[in-house]
This record gives structure tokens, sequence and C-alpha cells, in this order.
């Protein structure tokens, strides 16, 4: 994950959307282990939101412009 903005600006709409759809489970995923405490990798869990929240920010930029 860690996508940086400029790539996430450079998807077209329907790939930021699977981009989100995809991160999102992951996070999900990600969230069940940490909370079972199987998660090694505790960073890749707020890596996966801030990806989220970047993605996001781009789908209203654009719905809004």
């Amino acid at each position: 994950m860690l996508m940086k903005t400029k790539e996430l600006r450079q998807m077209s709409e329907p790939e930021l959307r699977r981009f989100l759809d995809e991160t999102r489970r992951t996070v999900h995923e990600l969230a069940f282990k940490a909370a079972a405490r199987q998660n090694k990798n505790v960073h890749a869990l707020e890596n996966g939101k801030r990806d989220i929240a970047r993605a996001l920010t781009i789908l209203r930029e654009r719905v809004n412009s």
C-alpha cells in the first residue's frame, strides 16, 4: 500500500474506486488481525487508512470541480 498522491491523481475514476475497494478490504482484514494480536506490521493499518483518505479526497475534488 502507501500510494503517493501523484500516483492516485493519475488514476481514472473507475481505477480509483477499485483501489478504494481493495484498500478497504485490506484495512478490514488488518484490523481483525490487529485485534487478534496476529499482525506484525502495525503501520500497515495506519498507511491503509491514509490511502483511503487520500483516494476519497481526490474523488471529492473531482466531483466538486
